[in-house]
């Protein structure tokens, strides 16, 4: 506890609670606000067609005997089928995940192959943590910037039901030896080393390489160190489960397709992470990782979640060329990094005033805010930084405090706390919500951003398009 405390200290107490009355209360819009258009840097008017994504489920149900692969491979041909677009005409696919299953270990290319796209279409796997897609979309980006490619897939898989486990290091090395062993002799040697130590598997990390700790540990000391609350973070939480249920039900989850999955009787056509609870239920957990000081619950983390997503980008002559009306323009975007212990989650604080900058924006021209929530508390922290003096200041270099966005326009359809947070797939999510409430809002400009493992982060400014539906 004493060491727990001591590296919160670094932050704490600096920052005021960034409302009155709990996070409920949201800024307003001044009257003379007019909409206004970002500038195309690239020359290419590049922009998001469409995208698509399965449903993103609780690891371990309904997905739990496919394949990773067999995910992405359901986003890829469903995005083809919603476009319109053959599959002839794909010039590149990059793909995204976090988790590898050593069997595809270019999930891109093996994903593509299993869709029927040419075996002749390049294909390759990035990843950066939660923000794998994000960067998988952007890579597509600067293939179309720099006239490489014309038509780009991006997108990204995570399956948490079935992650790799290895044999220990000792265990490998010894196999590795006995497969050079050529005497009966030098094999029973090796096997005479053998010790009940070398049969402790190896899961995959959950702890950040660089310091050792989860990244619940690190929400948990976030939220202390920005006096974060407990009921501010169930409360949030709490509104994020509640705005998901309602944009599920009024279907303005469009990017979502249905899947049947080969051995489920039924067609699997919902999210299944979506529960409303009560703030007395959310009261009564226990904390997950802290005990039992910490604040960070199961109800107000991101849950591990399998889903695939997937998207066509391209320019907009080569757009209309094909007959496709985009969804947005991709106007911007940058990455952002600092200290993974003390700072691992604030990404979007640090990148949305470097976004907003870049492109020559102010906190009332955004729209719609499409922000990953790891955890209510990051969120609510996020908040907290960027309407400091102090933390601007001192760890951003700015003049002043950034200031709060409007919360009426913040994740209005839910976000990762009750979606779920299939770890590659969602940075198009994101940008597909963004496309979308553009509309169904009558908004023009959304920004996405969103924190990752390594204290990386993603900002992007999307803006909508004037031939632009929901559906």
């Amino acid at each position: 506890m004493a060491n727990y405390m001591g590296r919160v200290s670094k932050l704490s107490f600096v920052v005021p609670n960034i409302t009155k009355n709990g996070w409920r209360t949201l800024s307003t819009t001044p009257a003379s606000w007019q909409k206004k258009t970002v500038a195309d840097k690239t020359g290419k008017n590049i922009v998001l067609v469409d995208g698509v994504r399965t449903p993103f489920l609780t690891s371990g149900s309904d997905y739990s005997r496919l394949m990773p692969h067999e995910l992405a491979r359901h986003s890829l041909v469903s995005l083809l089928r919603k476009t319109g677009v053959d599959k002839e005409i794909i010039d590149y696919i990059v793909y995204g995940t976090v988790i590898q299953e050593v069997k595809t270990s270019n999930i891109g290319r093996e994903a593509a192959l299993s869709a029927g796209f040419s075996t002749k279409t390049p294909a390759h796997t990035v990843t950066m943590a939660c923000i794998s897609s994000n960067q998988a979309m952007t890579t597509g980006i600067g293939l179309i910037a720099t006239g490489t490619y014309d038509v780009v897939v991006a997108g990204g898989v995570e399956f948490m039901s079935d992650v790799p486990i290895r044999h220990s290091r000792k265990m490998r090395s010894l196999m590795l030896k006995a497969n050079k062993a050529k005497t009966p002799m030098a094999k029973l040697s090796l096997l005479s080393s053998l010790r009940a130590s070398h049969f402790i598997p190896e899961l995959p990390a959950v702890a950040e390489f660089s310091s050792g700790e989860t990244m619940g540990h690190s929400a948990d000391r976030l939220s202390a160190a920005f006096n974060v609350s407990r009921k501010e973070q169930d409360d949030y939480a709490l509104r994020s489960h509640t705005l998901a249920k309602t944009a599920q039900q009024k279907g303005y989850l469009t990017d979502l397709v249905p899947f049947k999955v080969s051995g489920v009787d039924k067609i699997v056509s919902e999210d299944n992470g979506i529960r409303v609870s009560t703030p007395e239920s959310l009261g009564k957990l226990r904390p997950a990782f802290i005990k039992p000081h910490g604040t960070i619950t199961a109800a107000n983390a991101s849950f591990l979640t399998d889903g695939a997503s997937a998207c066509l980008i391209t320019t907009e002559a080569k757009a209309k060329e094909l007959g496709l009306k985009p969804k947005a323009y991709l106007r911007d975007f940058l990455y952002v990094s600092q200290d993974p212990v003390d700072q691992l989650l604030l990404g979007p604080a640090y990148g949305i005033p470097k976004i907003l900058k870049k492109a020559n924006l102010k906190l009332n021209d955004i729209d719609t805010w499409e922000i990953h929530e790891a955890f209510a508390g990051q969120i609510i922290a996020n908040l907290k930084a960027m309407d400091s003096d102090w933390f601007c200041k001192t760890y951003m270099g700015l003049n002043e405090k950034v200031g709060n966005p409007d919360l009426n326009k913040w994740n209005n359809w839910g976000g990762s706390l009750s979606i779920g947070h299939p770890f590659a797939a969602t940075g198009v999510r994101l940008c597909m919500h963004t496309a979308n409430r553009l509309v169904r809002e009558n908004g023009q400009i959304g920004v996405v951003a969103a924190c990752a493992a390594g204290g990386q982060g993603v900002a992007m400014v999307i803006e909508r398009h004037p031939d632009a539906t929901a559906e």
